[in-house]
């Protein structure tokens, strides 16, 4: 009898163990578990959503995010169906989705970041002689945007630069390297800055701002001939020493650089003294992309990771100004440039068809 009663009495430990190890496992599932969401993104973001530290972050508020990357235009050409959210790299294609899906205004505006040129050390040295830019800080200046656009008008080349003749790289016509206007943020958004300088200081906004400003905009992207579609892959190729020795990239790549404490070189950003911000701006398609979007914005280590990514949040500038004060030398931590209006979207659109050498309306 003790025999048996022994032999019940393990069966009910081993069962209560076992019972024990499910429960905590229920528990444990209960407490980790999350909603996934999903969305398109910019590319520029890909590897914020990618950093295990915003997994975790996003994790620990209930949520899994699955992304894909796009051109921010070429959001509006996909099927979204089935997705939580777009992630833009600026309002204009954000208002576009908004109004296609039907998304509730205001949008979650997390972050943004200025559009900025990076140049080699030689290439700054020779605008700045030729009055088409002023260097401060060492790795820092300004783009004089009115001077600069008056030598693309005239087809200027880097050899009728003096100065220019010190660097063999500095050759053929002078310009700025830019992604795709028609499907790319950034390079739209350039075309939005350089046609408010080309307009006399206003937004366009019809058909005769339009064909005014187009013959210079056509210049800006034809001297280009094939674009990147992204200001990623356009940035590695400067960083790596390879494509035009000016490039039109996104602030925060540059502030995520130096975060990492990479090797830089000689790289000089210039500010462009008309630029325009890059508002990253969250289209919700499902009140869970919408939660997202206000999570982003208000959780406070998701914006410290954000500003790790570059990202200037929205609303303060303090986690930027300390996150940054190592680096001033390259970033202007308090922005003294003049912003541009951005064209309503249609307008915008036909700025870039034109640019292509499209005319007319799309088909």
């Amino acid at each position: 009898m003790r025999r048996i009663a022994g032999i019940v009495l393990a069966v009910l430990l081993i069962g209560g163990v076992v019972a024990a190890v499910v429960a905590g496992r229920h528990t444990e599932d209960q407490g980790t578990a999350t909603k996934t969401v999903r969305g398109v993104i910019g590319s520029e973001k890909a590897e914020f959503f990618a950093d295990p530290d915003v997994v975790k972050a996003l994790a620990a508020q209930g949520y899994t995010v699955k992304t894909e990357a796009s051109g921010s235009w070429a959001m509006e050409g996909l099927d979204l169906k089935g997705y939580d959210f777009a992630f833009p790299s600026s309002q204009a294609p954000a208002d576009e989705l908004a109004d296609k899906y039907t998304a509730q205004k205001p949008l979650p505006r997390p972050f943004y970041s200025p559009l900025v040129v990076v140049a080699h050390r030689g290439a700054a040295e020779v605008l700045a002689a030729n009055g088409l830019a002023t260097l401060g800080e060492k790795n820092r200046g300004t783009l004089k945007m009115a001077a600069y656009l008056d030598a693309a008008r005239r087809d200027r080349t880097w050899q009728q630069l003096k100065g220019a003749e010190q660097y063999g790289e500095l050759t053929g016509t002078l310009y700025i390297a830019t992604t795709d206007p028609e499907t790319s943020n950034s390079g739209a958004l350039y075309l939005a800055a350089a046609s408010y300088v080309a307009n006399g200081g206003k937004v366009v906004t019809g058909d005769a701002d339009v064909d005014r400003t187009a013959p210079l905009l056509r210049k800006l992207v034809s001297v280009q001939g094939a674009q990147q579609s992204s200001t990623d892959a356009a940035f590695r190729d400067f960083i790596s020493g390879v494509g035009n020795p000016l490039v039109l990239v996104y602030e925060s790549q540059v502030a995520s650089l130096l975060a990492q404490d990479q090797s830089v070189d000689d790289l000089t950003v210039l500010y462009p003294d008309t630029t325009v911000n890059s508002d990253h701006t969250i289209v919700p398609l499902t009140e869970e992309g919408r939660a997202l979007g206000e999570l982003l914005s208000t959780d406070p280590q998701l914006r410290k990771l954000a500003v790790r990514h570059g990202f200037r949040p929205q609303g303060a500038t303090a986690e930027f100004t300390a996150a940054t004060a190592d680096h001033t030398t390259y970033l202007m931590q308090k922005l003294t440039v003049r912003q541009a209006p951005v064209p309503a979207s249609e307008v915008l659109h036909d700025m870039a068809r034109r640019a292509r050498g499209q005319t007319g309306d799309p088909a």
